[in-house]
C-alpha cells in the first residue's frame, strides 16, 4: 500500500524505524530471502566522530558528526552530507538506506550512504564553516574515497563545502582526487548540467507520466511549488516543451495566471529582486492555494509534508511529480491513490541529481568531460528507462508507483547480495 511506503512522518516516529517498516513490507511482498532481509536491515558501517573546531573568537567547540554506509553490494557508497542542528544517528541511518534504494531504482552502480554534522551553519562564519568541514573530512577520511564512498551536497551544504572536502582529502593523499565528491564547481571537476539535473529529471518523468495517461502536452497545465534549482528548472523546461505553467511559488507565496506564465521572465525577476509575488499582471496566491489549483500536473518542489490528509481530497491534478523529498505524507498517499491520481514518487522523480552526480564521478575518474547535451541525453535515457521499469513493476504487483519503486530497488540490492554471497 502507498501509505506504507512514504518515509515522511509527523516527527513523532523514528525515521529509521519507518525505513525498517518499509523494508519489512516490501520483503513480504516479494517473498525476500530471510537472510538477505536480515542483512538489509542494518547499515554495513557507521562512524561517529567528535572533533574540535577553533571558533573565530579563539575558543574551541566540539562538534559531533556521522557517516553511515548502508549497503555496498552494488558498488561504492553514495550520499550527501548535511549540516543541521537536528541531525541524529538514526536519521542518518535511515537516509543512507533511502539512498541505497534511490541508487538501485535508477540502476546506478552505487550503494547508499549519508553523513551529517550537528551544527547550525546559519550562525557560523565562512571561516568557521571551512575549519569544521576540513576537520570533519579528516575524521571521516578513513572510510571515504572515490572507490569507497563518494559524498555530495545535502541540506545546508553546497559546492563550496564539496570543494573543501575534495581539497582536504587530496592534501592527505598528496595529489588531487576530484572523484572523492560530486556536486563540485566546474573549475575543479564538476559536471555540466548538474545544477538543473534534478529539475530536468522531474520534467522527463512528468512527460513519461503524461504519455502513459495519453495527455497531450498542449493540453497540459502545470503548477509548481518552489522556484529554486528544482522547481524553477522544472517549470522552465516544461514550458519549453509546450506545457502551460499556470502557477509557481517561492517561500513568500505564489503567482497564478490561467493563460500561463512567462517562466523565464519570472525566474529573471526572482534573480533580480529576490521574490516573485510583486510581479505585475498576475494573481498572488498562497503556497497552500497553489496545491489545490485545477491543473494537469502538480509539482511540489519545496518542502516536505505539503500534501496531507487535510488537503489531499482537494487536489485536482491528474499527475503529482514529487520534486521535493517527502512532500506527500502517508495518509495523503492513500487518498491520492484512491482518487486515481498518478503519483511519481520522490525516489524516482528527483533522482536526476544523483544520476548526474554519477556522471560527474565517471568523468572525474576518466579525466574526460562531456558536453552538456551529452549529459542531458544520458540523463533522459536513464530517467525514461527507470520510469518504464517502475511502471512495469507497479503493473506486475498491481500496486502504486511508490511501492513499485521500492520493490524494484530492494529486489536489485537483494539480487546483488545473493549473487556475491557472504564472505568468508
Amino acid at each position: 500500500m502507498a501509505q506504507e511506503m512514504s518515509h515522511k512522518t509527523d516527527g513523532k516516529q523514528n525515521l529509521y524505524q519507518v525505513a525498517l517498516k518499509q523494508l519489512d513490507y516490501v520483503a513480504k511482498l516479494i517473498d525476500l530471502d530471510p537472510g538477505i532481509h536480515e542483512i538489509l536491515k542494518y547499515p554495513k558501517r557507521e562512524l561517529t566522530v567528535n572533533f574540535p573546531v577553533r571558533m573565530d573568537d579563539g575558543s574551541y567547540k566540539v562538534f559531533t558528526g556521522y557517516r553511515v554506509q548502508h549497503n555496498l553490494a552494488r558498488g561504492p557508497a553514495k550520499g550527501g552530507i548535511r549540516y543541521h542542528p537536528a541531525v541524529t544517528l538514526d536519521e542518518v541511518r535511515a537516509l543512507a538506506m533511502f539512498m541505497t534504494w534511490k541508487c538501485a531504482v535508477m540502476n546506478l552502480p552505487y550503494g547508499g550512504a549519508k553523513g551529517g554534522v550537528i551544527c547550525n551553519p546559519k550562525i557560523l562564519s565562512s571561516a568557521e564553516l571551512e575549519r569544521l568541514t576540513r576537520r570533519y573530512t579528516t575524521e571521516i577520511s578513513i572510510i571515504i574515497g572515490p572507490n569507497y564512498d563518494i559524498p555530495a551536497p545535502d541540506l545546508y551544504t553546497n559546492p563550496q563545502v564539496m570543494s573543501w572536502i575534495m581539497d582536504t582529502y587530496s592534501m592527505h593523499v598528496g595529489h588531487s582526487v576530484p572523484a572523492v565528491v560530486t556536486g563540485k564547481p566546474m573549475c575543479i571537476g564538476g559536471s555540466k548540467g548538474r545544477l538543473e539535473a534534478t529539475g530536468r529529471g522531474c520534467m522527463i518523468v512528468t512527460l513519461e507520466a503524461l504519455k502513459h495517461l495519453g495527455v497531450r502536452l498542449d493540453e497540459t497545465t502545470v503548477a509548481v511549488q518552489g522556484s529554486g534549482n528544482v522547481g524553477g528548472a522544472a517549470a522552465r523546461l516544461l514550458s519549453e516543451v509546450g506545457c502551460k505553467v499556470i502557477a509557481i511559488s517561492d517561500s513568500q507565496g505564489g503567482i497564478y495566471h490561467p493563460k500561463g506564465l512567462d517562466i523565464p521572465a519570472v525566474l529573471k525577476h526572482k534573480s533580480e529582486t529576490g521574490g516573485i509575488v510583486d510581479m505585475k499582471n498576475v494573481d498572488v496566491i498562497s503556497n497552500e492555494e497553489l496545491l489545490e489549483l485545477d491543473c494537469t500536473v502538480l509539482l511540489p518542489a519545496a518542502l516536505e509534508s505539503q500534501i496531507t490528509e487535510e488537503n489531499a481530497p482537494r487536489i485536482k491534478a491528474r499527475v503529482v511529480t514529487e520534486g521535493a523529498n517527502g512532500p506527500t505524507n502517508p495518509a495523503a498517499d492513500r487518498i491520492l491513490e484512491d482518487r486515481k491520481i498518478f503519483l511519481v514518487p520522490d525516489i524516482l522523480a528527483n533522482a536526476g541529481g544523483v544520476t548526474v552526480s554519477y556522471f560527474e564521478w565517471v568523468q572525474d575518474l576518466q579525466a574526460f568531460f562531456w558536453q552538456e547535451n551529452e549529459v542531458n541525453e544520458r540523463l533522459t535515457q536513464i530517467m525514461t528507462s527507470s520510469f518504464a521499469e517502475v511502471l512495469a513493476t507497479a503493473q506486475k504487483y498491481n500496486t502504486d508507483m511508490r511501492t513499485a519503486a521500492y520493490v524494484l530497488a530492494v529486489d536489485r540490492v537483494a539480487s546483488a547480495g545473493l549473487q556475491r554471497g557472504i564472505y568468508p
